[in-house]
């Protein structure tokens, strides 16, 4: 079980993780409640965090386009 909560932390997005740093609050927390919300709500959740996960993603590539002299 934990390889599998590893293998997932450190291939999915870090959406909850990010949120984690950036509101003082322990990751696990909020993908617990992530997926209490989910069930609830009958997956309309997930929708929100591949759309945070694209934003994340594209905003790490252009951060990275400009931090690379070569590219323009």
């Amino acid at each position: 079980m934990q390889k599998m909560r590893n293998f997932l932390e450190l291939h999915a997005f870090g959406v909850c993780s990010a949120m984690g740093e950036r509101l003082g609050i322990a990751s696990s927390r909020i993908r617990m409640w992530f997926i209490y919300i989910s069930f609830l709500t009958l997956g309309s959740p997930v929708i929100v965090y591949m759309a945070l996960a694209f934003v994340r993603s594209i905003k790490h590539y252009i951060m990275q386009a400009k931090r690379n002299p070569l590219k323009y």
